[in-house]
């Protein structure tokens, strides 16, 4: 695991090494242990490495036999050992143990098609001499970010957002339609990033920059989509077929995240997905596992309970922290390792979970992904009953059940039953994608209307952010997949890349702790995608055939419990010990003065919920890191 730049000149001057150097010092949390470069006529590749794999001999940049082929690589190939031997079969030479001298080879081999070949978490760049050709690629779901840009005649890359802004040319100039995508969703999707010209690569692909036989040619710059889950054609197994089957794969994508030359361990949070991880895991280990789990005061947001259930069926040795609001603290470290804003509230406890799981351990396995492959958000349960609902005859609905929803108080907490039965009143008519909008997002439209100010409005020249997210869902809608499976498609395009996989990449490796995740695999996820609806959603019993598989495995406690998820009682904080903090940062005259929101409408939204009156903590926190943000990387 690694933080990787580079610089490509494309008007035929040599590249320079020390820029890249500059660029790789920021990204030295990514890498701590170790720092290698390569510059050759107009290409300059670095990298920061976190090592976990051939600690002596694994250094990067790396090279094919006669140094014509040059990768720097972020992530692990967990295949790789499989793959050498296949590349060792057909005559090329290795001179490594590491997973990252594959990737080269099996560039010789394959050409651009050797990411169809890598099981794994990656973003490489790689230089083919030869050809004049540079090649950055992600891996499938987007584990591994890179961002890229192109100033004065250069293509410039790195792992993360703050590396590119070394790059004494880079202008900050925000793009305002992406600040308008971000109050939407509550994070930027690709390709787009918060400043003008500055891009992300999205996931399942790659980008080749071929430069010209001279200067004056220019480059040939093609980004091309190399993989996508396919749902269809469905599995034709039984139920306890299809059980053993996840099981199967699930283990052996568990056991190949258990290859490491250093320590590893587990974060826990008592659901279901990390959980079966564990349980896994210790089938496989001839050793206790290290687990890791955070917790809250407050009950409402607190799993500990379910984490020790499991911690103490498998005798790990087991740490726990609890987040308190004083874990705020930490926030400037977190706008600044993020880059752009990011307004999932959960990047405060993922990140104390991941520091207190790298004073133990380098490696920790996860259970990001399972909820996305085996349907364990409430949403689907809650698309299905919208479905059902809107059988119901128009009328009856208009005047007879939808009324209910205005006796619901609006400051019900946002985890309440009543607070979610009113919600899905409030949407259950509208069309499938219009409602998923609603569900998944921030700041709907006319809330964001009511705050804009006239000069925002004019700048974004008419964007609608919400056409990102339905363009997806029509995407997905023409393939004919039933109503669960586009909702599940929907989020492994959207919701799992740019916000889940974001917050967990950067809260470890902001820890330089390496988080491994085995439903990402991407064997597991395409046996998950083309299973039955009826084995992922059973009635409204979420991610059935995973508790059926983890049967004999799990407490029934676990199996049985409401999905929970990762979140942060910030609602309760923002009203209590932080609410001076909270009116001071956002109603400051220097915020007021962003030109972005209308002062009185940001009062009546910012008080509605200090007071009680309305539930808008997760607006009010996107509103929060927007600011934090600005005044990190603008004032």
């Amino acid at each position: 695991m690694c933080g990787i730049a580079g610089v490509v000149d494309t008007r035929g001057r040599v590249a320079q090494l020390g820029l890249v150097r500059r660029l790789c010092e920021v990204l030295g949390h990514r890498g701590p242990d170790d720092e290698g470069y390569h510059a050759d006529g107009p290409v300059a590749l670095g990298q920061r490495r976190l090592s976990i794999l051939d600690l002596a001999g694994g250094r990067q940049p790396m090279s094919n036999e006669d140094g014509t082929v040059w990768v720097t690589f972020n992530g692990e190939i967990y295949n790789f050992q499989e793959l050498r031997q296949r590349l060792e079969g057909v005559g090329h030479r290795f001179a490594t143990r590491s997973d990252t001298e594959v990737i080269v080879h099996a560039y010789e081999q394959y050409g651009g098609d050797c990411v169809k070949e890598l099981q794994g978490m990656f973003a490489f760049a790689l230089w083919d001499q030869r050809t004049r050709t540079l090649m950055l690629a992600r891996d499938r779901v987007g584990k591994k970010p890179l961002f890229y840009a192109e100033v004065d005649g250069q293509w410039v890359f790195a792992s993360e957002l703050q590396g590119l802004l070394q790059h004494p040319g880079l202008t900050r100039q925000v793009d305002w339609t992406a600040v308008d995508d971000y109050l939407t969703y509550g994070y930027i999707p690709a390709p787009k990033t918060i400043f003008h010209g500055i891009y992300k690569l999205p996931p399942a692909h790659y980008l080749t920059l071929k430069l010209g036989a001279d200067a004056a040619g220019g480059p040939e710059v093609r980004v091309e989509r190399y993989w996508r889950l396919a749902y269809e054609p469905k599995l034709r197994l039984r139920e306890e077929e299809a059980a053993e089957g996840l099981l199967e794969v699930l283990t052996e994508a568990v056991r190949l995240r258990m290859v490491a030359d250093v320590p590893l361990g587990a974060l826990l949070s008592g659901g279901i997905d990390s959980s079966i991880v564990v349980a896994l895991m210790s089938q496989l280990s001839d050793r206790p596992v290290k687990t890791f789990s955070i917790g809250f005061d407050e009950q409402e947001f607190d799993e500990l309970s379910y984490a020790r259930l499991v911690a103490q069926r498998y005798a790990t040795e087991h740490q726990e922290f609890v987040v308190r609001p004083n874990a705020l603290d930490v926030l400037p470290t977190l706008v600044r390792h993020y880059g752009e804003p990011y307004a999932d509230s959960s990047a405060i406890p993922t990140y104390y979970v991941a520091r207190l799981t790298r004073d133990h351990v380098k490696v920790a396995l996860n259970g990001d992904g399972g909820d996305e492959c085996l349907a364990g958000y409430e949403r689907y349960a809650g698309g299905e009953v919208a479905d059902r609902y809107q059988r119901i005859p128009a009328v009856i609905r208009r005047l007879g059940i939808e009324p209910l929803s205005r006796l619901i108080p609006e400051g019900a907490p946002r985890r309440s039953r009543l607070r979610q039965a009113r919600r899905f009143l409030q949407v259950a008519g509208q069309p499938a994608p219009e409602r998923y909008q609603r569900w998944i997002g921030y700041l709907p439209r006319q809330q964001r209307a009511r705050l804009y100010t006239p000069e925002f409005q004019e700048q974004l020249a008419g964007h609608q952010a919400e056409g990102w997210l339905l363009g997806i869902w029509e995407g997905v809608a023409r393939e004919g997949l039933e109503s669960l499976d586009r909702m599940l498609a929907v989020d492994v395009e959207s919701y799992l890349p740019y916000d889940l996989l974001v917050k967990m990449d950067i809260a470890t490796m902001a820890n330089s702790l390496e988080a491994r995740s085995p439903f990402l695999d991407n064997k597991v996820m395409e046996f998950c995608a083309r299973l039955p609806c009826r084995y992922k959603l059973s009635g409204l019993t979420l991610k059935y055939l995973l508790k059926k598989a983890g049967a004999r495995l799990l407490p029934a406690q676990t199996r049985a419990r409401r999905k929970m998820g990762f979140g942060v009682p910030v609602a309760h904080w923002m009203r209590g010990e932080l609410r001076p903090w909270v009116e001071d940062l956002l109603l400051s005259p220097r915020a007021l003065k962003r030109g972005y929101f209308e002062p009185e409408a940001l009062r009546q939204l910012v008080w509605a919920h200090l007071d009680g009156r309305q539930e808008q903590s997760f607006e009010l926190w996107a509103l929060l890191w927007l600011e934090l943000w600005h005044r990190e990387f603008l004032d």
